[in-house]
């Protein structure tokens, strides 16, 4: 029996030309080649999957090729590239640096470094996964990456350029692949499909590219799978979707109708239906937020080349979002992004996403009840500007006062109990919240400033200390030196280093309690350091007996007993 190979391996590209959706990479090695302007060493960067390690082999392979193409490919017929293909050119070594990472490993290749090869002009070193070396390793391959032999060319491989040291960067020529779109990497398919005698959807191919996340070596290996699955039947589109266990548009496209008529019963059996088929609850969310992002860029023809979807699937959306007003489909993306984002912190996580479903599906209802408050307000104001128009002529002012009067909106029952549903809500009453908040300021009775004084000072001090007390327990260390009155509003802190630590996350509040008590914003305080003067004298002896005795009262005893007396 044929033994099997992967499609990876099969497939795997052979010439510049072949290697898909890295066409700035390929063209500027080509051009390399064409003009001699090879680099000593060269850096492939990018995700798993997109190419890094074939182009590698393709360049050192085209390197030691002796006979190019026109479009200075390999030729694939020299001894070179015969042997390449067969078991490897012995002028090309690969090195895993994952399993090869010491200073040791790095040292022997250097010295390997040194011998011209046997056979052809080059020697070309391929370095995979070279963020895995340890610093070690880096350091040694300083000088021989930046100035190697003549007849040597390194390429290192990575997936995390950002691991690999600034010094080594400096000495490479940095190529950076891209992911494989989803279109390049479905026709890739659509051509091996072809090859092998596979029938095969088109929708179901561009299933399979958009799972890969831009990895083709990704896409292959889930071609391979249900390709095996489905060997009788060809691959198509459902099969793609119950093995690759991907949740279907379908059920999108549904949830967002039944949630714009606001069917919450509806939405709550789809979600039933999702989670009964295995599939997770946060999954759902992040699939639900990232189709209401595909109707938002469907809302505009600029955008909607960003939509990566087949072609029956984008008429749906672009139905879809032609059918849904603009601040609905962003507020329900407002949402859905909300609870993606605590879900993981929910203890009730399905019920977290029936609240939020619960939500959206409230939001027309909540925009309808604010058109009717506009209209009412509107409404309002025509009729006062109607009756201002037939008053006599010494009432106008008066009406005209009235009439450019913003008018709140009546209180809505509804909306208030939705809670925080969306900060949309509550747009159209910010100016006239803002209206009342000044109009109470302006009515609020004003205070007459009044002067510092010690009774006033000490209260202010009292009330500090028991509301900061809670929450900084070593607040009253401050005012173990009271502060000095100044001035008629101001005040002067006398704190140590260590005072002025504790006092700091205060200092704020203070000021706010010393301006509410002395009714002026004029009132304000000062910190200074204070330096604790110590004042050192000369003892004599009987200072230090009298300090001595008060320790130990028996040296008076002694003092008199044996008829001493002290010599000053």
């Amino acid at each position: 029996m044929e033994q099997f190979v992967v499609s990876a391996r099969k497939y795997r590209p052979a010439t510049f030309d072949t290697v898909v959706g890295q066409g700035h990479i390929t063209t500027t090695l080509k051009n390399a080649l064409k003009n001699n302007h090879l680099a000593q060493a060269f850096l492939f960067c990018g995700p798993r999957g997109v190419g890094k390690t074939t182009c590698a082999r393709i360049l050192a392979k085209t390197i030691n090729c002796t006979s190019l193409t026109p479009e200075h490919e390999a030729c694939g017929q020299c001894d070179s590239c015969v042997a390449f293909q067969k078991n490897g050119s012995m002028n090309v070594y690969e090195l895993d640096a994952a399993s090869n990472n010491s200073v040791d490993d790095i040292r022997n290749l250097v010295d390997q470094v040194r011998f011209p090869p046997q056979m052809g002009t080059r020697k070309v070193y391929i370095i995979d996964e070279v963020h895995m070396l340890s610093t070690a390793a880096f350091n040694a391959f300083l000088k021989t990456l930046e100035e190697p032999p003549s007849y040597v060319i390194f390429i290192l491989a990575t997936t995390e350029k950002h691991k690999i040291i600034p010094t080594i960067l400096s000495r490479c020529q940095i190529f950076d692949f891209k992911r494989i779109e989803v279109r390049d990497m479905a026709e890739h398919l659509q051509n091996i499909a072809g090859k092998e005698s596979i029938k095969a959807e088109y929708d179901a191919l561009e299933l399979i590219a958009q799972k890969a996340d831009g990895g083709l070596r990704d896409a292959l290996s889930m071609f391979d799978m249900i390709t095996t699955f489905s060997m009788e039947t060809g691959i198509t589109y459902q099969t793609t979707l119950e093995n690759l266990h991907i949740l279907d548009y379908d059920y999108y496209f549904r949830m967002t109708d039944a949630l714009a008529r606001e069917d919450s019963a509806d939405a709550f059996l789809i979600l039933e239906d999702i989670l009964r088929q295995g599939f997770d609850g946060h999954n759902f969310v992040v699939g639900l937020a990232k189709h209401f992002r595909d109707l938002l860029v469907c809302r505009d023809e600029r955008t909607v080349k960003l939509l990566e979807a087949t072609e029956k699937v984008r008429k749906q959306y672009l139905t879809q979002a032609a059918s849904l007003s603009p601040a609905f489909i962003v507020s329900a993306l407002n949402l859905a992004s909300q609870c993606e984002a605590s879900y993981k912190g929910s203890k009730a996580p399905r019920l977290h996403v029936e609240v939020a479903l619960t939500k959206i599906a409230h939001l027309n209802t909540l925009f309808n009840f604010e058109k009717l408050n506009a209209t009412a307000l509107a409404e309002s104001a025509k009729k006062k500007l109607a009756q201002s128009e037939t008053l006599p002529t010494e009432a106008t002012a008066e009406a005209g006062k009235d009439v450019n009067k913003t008018e709140e909106p009546p209180a809505n029952e509804y909306v208030k109990n939705l809670g925080q549903l969306s900060n949309l809500a509550n747009i159209g009453n910010l100016q006239a919240i803002k209206q009342q908040a000044t109009q109470q300021a302006q009515e609020a009775p004003k205070k007459e400033p009044r002067a510092l004084d010690s009774d006033l000072l000490y209260k202010i001090i009292e009330h500090f200390i028991k509301t900061q007390g809670k929450i900084h327990p070593q607040i009253q260390k401050i005012f173990v030196r009271p502060p000095l009155i100044t001035g008629k509003f101001t005040l002067e802190f006398q704190l140590t280093e260590a005072e002025q630590g504790i006092f700091a996350p205060s200092k704020n509040d203070f000021l706010v309690l010393l301006r509410k008590a002395l009714y002026t914003d004029e009132a304000n305080f000062t910190v200074t350091m204070y330096i604790e003067k110590v004042v050192r004298r000369i003892y004599t002896n009987k200072d230090k007996f009298d300090y001595l005795s008060e320790k130990e009262p028996l040296m008076q005893d002694l003092l008199e007993t044996l008829g001493l007396e002290i010599d000053i």
